[in-house]
């Protein structure tokens, strides 16, 4: 194996497995699914968002798509049950029309997460860890940087604004710009964060935010990786830590996403 491709894998792990010499210090991240996790979402005034996030919600298809699936989840939430969404036929077998009347159509009009990807510019081979040619050097970029998932929104019909969070910019201003979307129906947060600059082993991650709880001063994640981690109510200081980290070109951020 080259070391390229080493490196690349060893990069994809790592948004799987526990990087202990990676974590920062402790945190009050608090399970969602926990007693005081559903009690928290009880007395939270933000929450606007939340129902139609859980409605719409999926697991991510392998370690790479966290974006896709935000992506698809948010899609879903802000146009549901209105016309022009795309078909998913993505189960269904050329053997299954055989047992349906001609013509007849069964898939159901919603974003998936193949169908998001394959909107955007970023390529599937990319995706997944493709060589690319940037500048004449081969390179890998596999997932998803903050401006590429911004793209893939914007791709597939949504309307973003997209904030970079630096070291200027004052955790105030980012906790009031999330809270406030949070408290309103129809627009959407997504988040960016590194997971070992916020408390949890790992690497960089993408997911929609579902809440606000002002007596905690925290936000749910609703993180689109189950099968490893769980929704958490995420301190907010623990969450701009993880957004002001950097990412390959810039730091990550969160965008604000609404519909065209």
């Amino acid at each position: 194996m080259t070391p390229a491709r080493n490196h690349f894998f060893a990069l994809a792990l790592a948004c799987l497995l526990a990087v202990p010499a990676l974590a920062a210090p402790a945190t009050s991240l608090l399970d969602f699914g926990s007693e005081a996790g559903l009690a928290r979402l009880a007395e939270a005034h933000a929450k606007a968002d939340f129902a139609a996030l859980a409605n719409h919600f999926e697991a991510q298809s392998n370690a790479l798509f966290c974006g896709p699936t935000t992506a698809a989840i948010v899609l879903n939430a802000l146009y549901a049950r209105q016309p022009g969404l795309p078909r998913d036929r993505s189960r269904l077998r050329p053997e299954d029309r055989d047992h349906l009347p001609p013509g007849a159509d069964i898939s159901l009009p919603r974003y998936t997460q193949d169908i998001v990807v394959n909107r955007g510019a970023k390529p599937r081979a990319r995706v997944l860890g493709g060589v690319s040619v940037d500048a004449g050097a081969p390179r890998r970029d596999p997932g998803y940087q903050l401006r590429q998932i911004d793209e893939l929104l914007r791709a597939n019909g949504a309307e973003t604004q997209l904030v970079v969070v630096d070291d200027a910019m004052p955790d105030a201003r980012i906790r009031e710009a999330l809270r406030r979307n949070l408290g309103q129906a129809h627009d959407y947060v997504v988040v960016n964060y590194l997971r070992s600059a916020a408390g949890q082993p790992g690497g960089g991650h993408i997911s929609p935010i579902g809440a606000y709880d002002e007596a905690s001063d925290s936000f749910l994640v609703m993180d689109v990786n189950p099968s490893a981690y769980g929704w958490v109510w995420m301190p907010t200081s623990a969450l701009i830590r993880g957004m002001r980290s950097f990412d390959t070109h810039e730091n990550r951020g969160y965008i604000l996403v609404s519909p065209r």
